[in-house]
């Protein structure tokens, strides 16, 4: 089984990481390109492009023009999974997985990235700011999800294959899942759903289904969980699988 998140917009290179081990990302050749578009534009051209206040657009500006592509752990660069923070992560808990946790989260994690592409826990990534959704021209066409589509699905086929495994545990927001939305031709996709109740009905909340997608990847790290079976036995943070909600491929887990 491979896990599927999506990285977070809020970046950590205040605390350092728990362990020394890292690796390099497997795109930085395409990531270099991206960057390069990237430092072609203006403070204005940034902000226009993410939608961010100027503040932020000098910010990141200032972070493209000091991008490296870094292969060792400076104060710019940290592993991917100590890197991000926000509700998805929170869930997930880094701190509290063990060697042999992030060692099985190397192999069975990936983390899309509108920059890196495709990371592993311990790919080593520098600051910066590209969400999948941008509409950033480059030479393979009009947005990031013609740039990215072919080597991520392929990348992703790669390590299943590696693991003997054709299973995907989708965990990532829709914005970032469409990068690699084609993969379901060469892989079993299973897209958990968490819902709340709210007002005597049961829906999807934002703040507590990205926490959940998290603490189920947590869970899977923790528990070295391969099969699909055993999903429906995840029972963290109140959740309960629910099996008239559900469906083969959209396993629905209930709280309240």
């Amino acid at each position: 089984m491979i896990i599927l998140l999506s990285p977070a917009k809020t970046l950590d290179y205040e605390n350092k990481p728990i362990i020394n081990k890292m690796s390099s990302p497997l795109f930085l050749k395409q990531s270099e390109i991206l960057i390069d578009a990237l430092k072609r534009k203006n403070t204005k051209e940034i902000a226009s492009l993410m939608k961010l206040s100027d503040k932020l657009a000098e910010l990141n500006c200032d972070r493209y023009k000091e991008w490296k592509g870094a292969k060792k752990i400076t104060k710019n660069s940290k592993q991917a999974l100590f890197v991000f923070k926000g509700d998805v992560y929170q869930g997930l808990d880094v701190e509290s997985m063990s060697g042999e946790n992030i060692s099985f989260a190397q192999q069975h994690l990936r983390i899309l990235s509108g920059l890196y592409g495709v990371l592993r826990p311990l790919d080593l990534v520098e600051p910066y700011r590209l969400e999948m959704g941008t509409k950033l021209e480059n030479e393979k066409g009009k947005n990031l999800y013609e740039f990215w589509s072919e080597d991520l699905v392929g990348s992703i086929a790669k390590d299943l294959k590696k693991i003997n495994s054709n299973l995907l545990l989708n965990l990532a927001s829709n914005e970032y899942f469409k990068s690699v939305k084609s993969i379901d031709s060469v892989a079993e996709v299973v897209s958990p759903e968490f819902k709340d109740k709210t007002n005597g009905t049961y829906k999807i909340v934002s703040f507590y289904a990205k926490k959940a997608r998290g603490m189920m990847a947590r869970w899977v790290v923790k528990k070295g969980i391969t099969s699909k079976s055993k999903l429906k036995n995840f029972n963290l943070g109140g959740y309960v699988y629910n099996p008239e909600y559900s469906s083969s491929q959209k396993p629905v887990f209930l709280r309240g």
